[in-house]
This record gives structure tokens, C-alpha cells and sequence, in this order.
């Protein structure tokens, strides 16, 4: 059968991720569902919005049935901000970026040496609170550069100078670090179970790493990302002094340097265990129960590129559903992948909104309207 090829289903499953900067996964279920209701007026749809940890991640929990909880917390500049957190039962998700993350800096201003995780660690600690003993921990979309610092020294950590005081929030200020004692850490970290959920699996140092490849992003020029890869170093040093040799060798442990190297400090912290985003997110939102008696899957995400065949939400969605045998096609706002890496990652087609609008100025403010228009064209060529 040829990709324009039409072909019956009786039911569809909409499993995309957020078009950044246009439409939340919800949004594009919603937008997806009415285009296919038009080209297919008997098709049945169902939704399960999708994320690989980083923004947005809470939101398509609550979109799987959690209940969104607000706290006030410290935001990556030290000032307060609201987030939330998603609780369900004993599990709770946490997405750091809602603490700290780039959204919470005004427009134009970073600061890589300054930045503070300390929000997620309160965040953290109002999931234990609220009885949480399983917490999926969300990273990506950070606006940070300190390990992981921060977060350790909301939950208990102390992480002083060598006058006894504690250090600046920050990276740049680990270059100060003269002693860290995690024996103040919250007793039930050690009875919770902490899943790092990311979509890089970076080491901490190097060139490879969170300052390196992430902090340019950040706002770091070439000397700040010298001096945080020098501060993050010398931090793991201390740590290693203090929890032992497995803080050493956390540093080159794949999800390390995630989210300006809070990976790290999950791992070593907090006990942490490291997956690939997607996976845990389908596990925890019921993925493998929503494909029973589906005939096809329209996963995506705004731009299904390079970065995408590493982990992102679609290439995940696509696995786990051709795993079962369903065919899986994708919408997009852009689509730089050939045919053949489409097919390589599991997805037979995808329909990108550039096709009809080119223009990024024009179609991400109309985002939805042109959604719908790709959706029903699917439609057409899959499910009439």
C-alpha cells in the first residue's frame, strides 16, 4: 500500500507532543481531532497528550488524569514563581522547568553562573508532602547551570566555603565549594523512588557536557562555559569526598549532564535512576493499555527533525506503536527528516503545516486552523 494510499480504521490515537511556542499537547489533540472528524466523520478518536520530560510534561500528565498541585517556589533567579506538580495516588511528576526553567527569566536575560535549581528542590519536597513515594523527575527546558546544587540544597544538603558558609546559588559559585554534607538530605528520598525522566543522556563534564553543549543556550559565553565546566568539576570532587567514589563516576553517567547537570545531582542525591523521558512518561501515563483496539496513531511534535530520531516524544510513540503492529503517521509544524529516516524511526508519513503556510511568522500564530487542515487531509488519505 503507498503512503497516499486510503485505508479503513475504526479507531484512531492522537499521541503528539507540543508544538513549542504555538500549541500544548492538548491543544494539538484537540486541533488534530476536528480536522480528522471532517475529512472522516465516523472515525473514532481518542487522545493521550505526550511529553519526554521537559516543558510541558505536567501538563500531559494532568491531561492523563493526575491532579495539577501549585506551590509557590524560588525561581531560577532567586525570586518567588508559582509552579505545579502532577499527583496521582502515590506518584507524583515533577518538571523542573517549572521551577526553574528559561520561562521564568525575562525576556532577553540569562544568567548561566547565577542560575539556582533550589525551586525544584522545594518542588520536590512539596510532592513529599503530599505523600508522593514514587516521583518522576522531568528535565529539560532549563534556565540553570548548577548541577543540581540548588535542588540538593533545598532537600536538606549543605554545601559550604571555606569559611563555613554556604555557597551563592549558582555553577560558577562551586568554585568556592569547600565542603558538601548530605547526611541533612530528606530521610524519605531514601524511601521514595526517583526516576530521572530526560531526553539527552549527556555526561556532566567535557565537551560533551552540560555546560559545553547546553550553556551556550543559556546565555554562557566561551569563558563562562570554561569556568562552570571548572566549577562542575571541582563540585563532583567534593561530592566524592563526601558520598564516596560513586560521585565521581556519576559524572560520566548517561543523563549526568541534563538540564545544566541537575541529572547529576539527582543521581547522586537522590538516588535517582536515569530513562529516556518518553519511555517513562508512556509507562506512567498508561500508553500500552490506550493502543488496545487502535488502528492507527498520529503522533508529533512542532518540528520533527535530527533531534527528534534522539529521544524525543515521537520516535517513542512510534516504537511502542509498531511494536503492536499499528501503523503510525506525524504531524508537524516543520519536517526536516527524509522519507527514509521517517521510516526508520517507525513513522510511514508525515504532514507538515509549512506545506500549506511556509511562512513561521504566519503559521505559528495560525497553528490550530492549519492543524486542522493537515489533520483532515490524513484523514483522507488513511481512514475514509
Amino acid at each position: 500500500m503507498s503512503d497516499t494510499a486510503t485505508r479503513s480504521t475504526g479507531r484512531v490515537l492522537i499521541a503528539a507532543d507540543k508544538f513549542k511556542g504555538s500549541l500544548t499537547a492538548v491543544q494539538v489533540a484537540a486541533h488534530v481531532a476536528v480536522g480528522l472528524h471532517k475529512g472522516a466523520p465516523g472515525v473514532r478518536v481518542t487522545s493521550v497528550p505526550v511529553a519526554d520530560g521537559g516543558d510541558g510534561t505536567v501538563d500531559a500528565a494532568v491531561a492523563g488524569g493526575f491532579e495539577r498541585r501549585t506551590v509557590r517556589v524560588t525561581g531560577p533567579l532567586g525570586e518567588p514563581v508559582e509552579a505545579a506538580y502532577a499527583l496521582r495516588g502515590g506518584t507524583a511528576v515533577v518538571e523542573m522547568a517549572e521551577a526553574s526553567g528559561l520561562q521564568h527569566l525575562p525576556s532577553g536575560v540569562f544568567a548561566p553562573l547565577t542560575a539556582t535549581t533550589y525551586g525544584t528542590g522545594e518542588l520536590l519536597k512539596a510532592a513529599l508532602d503530599a505523600g508522593a513515594r514514587s516521583i518522576v523527575l522531568g528535565v529539560g527546558g532549563s534556565a540553570t547551570n548548577d548541577g543540581g546544587s540548588g535542588m540538593l540544597s533545598a532537600l536538606g544538603a549543605r554545601l559550604l566555603d571555606a569559611d563555613g558558609a554556604p555557597v551563592p546559588p549558582g555553577g560558577g559559585p562551586l568554585a568556592a565549594l569547600a565542603t558538601a554534607d548530605l547526611s541533612g538530605l530528606d530521610p524519605r528520598l531514601a524511601e521514595t523512588e526517583v526516576v530521572l525522566a530526560s531526553d539527552v543522556d549527556n555526561p556532566l563534564l567535557g565537551p560533551k557536557g552540560a555546560a559545553a553543549v547546553y550553556g551556550p543556550q543559556k546565555g554562557a559565553s566561551a569563558a563562562d562555559v570554561a569556568a562552570l565546566d571548572a566549577a562542575l568539576g571541582h563540585y563532583v570532587a567534593v561530592l566524592a569526598e563526601a558520598a564516596g567514589p560513586a560521585a565521581a563516576s556519576a559524572a560520566e553517567a548517561p543523563g549526568a549532564g541534563a538540564a545544566g547537570g541537575i541529572g547529576y545531582g539527582a543521581l547522586v542525591g537522590l538516588g535517582a535512576s536515569f530513562r529516556a523521558g518518553i519511555d517513562v512518561m508512556l509507562d506512567v501515563l498508561g500508553f500500552a493499555e490506550a493502543l488496545d483496539g487502535v488502528d492507527l496513531v498520529i503522533t508529533g511534535e512542532g518540528s520533527l527533525d535530527e533531534q527528534t530520531l534522539h529521544g524525543k516524544a515521537p520516535v517513542g510513540v512510534a516504537q511502542a506503536a509498531r511494536a503492536r503492529g499499528i501503523d503510525v503517521v506525524a504531524v508537524c509544524g516543520r519536517l526536516a527528516l527524509s522519507p527514509s529516516a521517517l521510516g526508520a524511526a517507525g513513522i510511514r508519513r508525515a504532514y507538515p503545516l509549512s506545506a500549506l503556510e511556509p511562512d513561521p511568522a504566519l503559521s505559528i500564530p495560525n497553528a490550530g486552523p492549519l492543524l486542522e487542515r493537515v489533520a483532515q487531509s490524513l484523514a483522507e488519505d488513511f481512514l475514509t
